[in-house]
């Protein structure tokens, strides 16, 4: 598999994200600015300039019209994708460090982060598709409030039915988009240990979490049961599911503070490859020289793109054999 290397950040990576096509990636990064790139070729659309403070988190929606950014200027900003215009500011009391678009585009949810005083929310604000995008309600149709532990993270389940979080002190919870309130909320990594990703199966019913505690988590969306658990030897900062094949993605590697000498071998700074079911370690693509940050996958399955902590964005388009890959269970099955 042969990189597509993408240089448009000065500095870390922070999250990337593909359309709903896959024919476009968005990456955000400390730097202040938002990048577009044709995901085929790697060639750079575009960037979306206007937020003063590190960029921690990108979506876009649905039908690829609009862009919601989250940053640490205390602002969710959402753009129209095609002119790169701003068309909407919110502004909230601390920093934004997660942005979801709900499966059916008409919501957005921001996570805030804990700060001077204020605690950690998670704000729904409702999207309006109209002729007119600069008209946007200007507050939130719904707050919720982390009073226990702050959330990371947090995303939309199947249908928008549950809104889920994890948590800083290693627990995910499920809360009701409705009412706010809070249905469940299970201890799922060790105690303490930050839930630093959680991204969602292609039809949302499970989704896998990545963890400080080197530990990642599939888990079911309607129930918060633990499904499988894949562990590594670094803390992880992303994981993903892959369609079209059963098996899942996970980056870290330790930062640099915590590493006395770090050559990009000791560091672990590799893409692992799991399979899902089995839960073995079926492989590693190396490349970044640093911590990777952010993973997520084409929703065809056929290509995966990673962001580093050495802000480049390596785009990689799957070979013949990561498909013809099977273990004998599997083939047996299709034997039959």
């Amino acid at each position: 598999m042969r990189p597509i290397l993408l240089s448009g950040h000065e500095r870390s990576l922070t999250q990337i994200k593909f359309n709903s096509d896959g024919d476009l990636l968005f990456s955000v990064s400390k730097d202040k600015i938002v990048c577009a790139w044709w995901s085929a070729n790697g060639e750079r659309l575009g960037t979306y300039n206007g937020h003063q403070g590190a960029v921690w988190t990108v979506d876009v929606s649905p039908n690829t019209t609009l862009l919601a950014t989250g940053s640490a200027d205390n602002t969710v900003r959402l753009w129209n994708v095609k002119s790169g215009e701003c068309v909407k500011v919110w502004d909230f009391p601390t920093a934004v460090k997660r942005v979801q678009f709900s499966p059916d585009g008409s919501r957005l949810l921001a996570v805030t982060e804990k700060r001077m005083g204020f605690l950690g929310t998670i704000a729904v604000l409702d999207i309006n598709y109209g002729e007119n995008f600069n008209d946007q309600a200007d507050e939130p149709s719904l707050r919720i409030t982390c009073t226990e532990s702050k959330a990371t993270v947090a995303g939309w389940s199947f249908l928008s039915k549950y809104i889920i979080a994890g948590h800083e002190d290693g627990s995910v919870s499920q809360y009701d988009p409705k009412t706010g309130d809070q249905i469940e909320n299970i201890q799922a990594h060790e105690f303490d240990h930050q839930i630093n990703d959680l991204q969602f199966s292609p039809d949302r019913t499970s989704f896998i979490t990545a963890s400080k505690d080197k530990s990642a988590k599939l888990m079911s969306s309607r129930n918060l049961a633990i499904l499988k658990t894949y562990t590594s030897d670094t803390p992880l900062n992303t994981a993903s599911v892959t369609p079209k094949k059963e098996y899942v993605i996970l980056g870290g590697g330790q930062a640099a503070m915590d590493v006395t000498t770090t050559s990009a071998r000791q560091g672990k700074f590799e893409a692992r490859f799991y399979h899902k079911i089995f839960e073995d370690e079926i492989g590693r693509v190396r490349g970044h020289f640093g911590p990777l940050n952010t993973i997520d996958v084409h929703p065809a399955g056929t290509a995966y793109a990673s962001g580093g902590e050495d802000g480049y964005v390596r785009v990689h388009h799957f070979d013949k054999s990561y498909f013809d890959f099977m273990y004998e269970v599997e083939r047996e099955q299709m034997r039959k």
